[in-house]
């Protein structure tokens, strides 16, 4: 079994928030042309490539470029 505790893994402390910032932060990790967006789209492709060598590429691509966000 695991136990799930949800908190950040460090304290974030919001003096002055910038909504603008904001925006643009979640448009490119989120939206339709962002790197999350990118990375779900490499890692979905792999699944329709016929050569073991081209899923092996999108999987190394999809992973790495998703491993930056987290």
């Amino acid at each position: 079994m695991w136990g799930y505790e949800k908190k950040l893994q460090y304290p974030v402390k919001i003096k002055n928030p910038d909504p603008v910032a904001a925006k643009i932060i979640m448009t490119q990790l989120g939206g339709p042309d962002g790197e999350m967006g990118a990375a779900t789209r490499y890692l979905n492709q792999r699944y329709t490539m016929p050569y073991k060598e081209c899923k092996a590429i999108l999987t190394d691509i999809g992973i790495s470029v998703s491993i930056m966000y987290l």
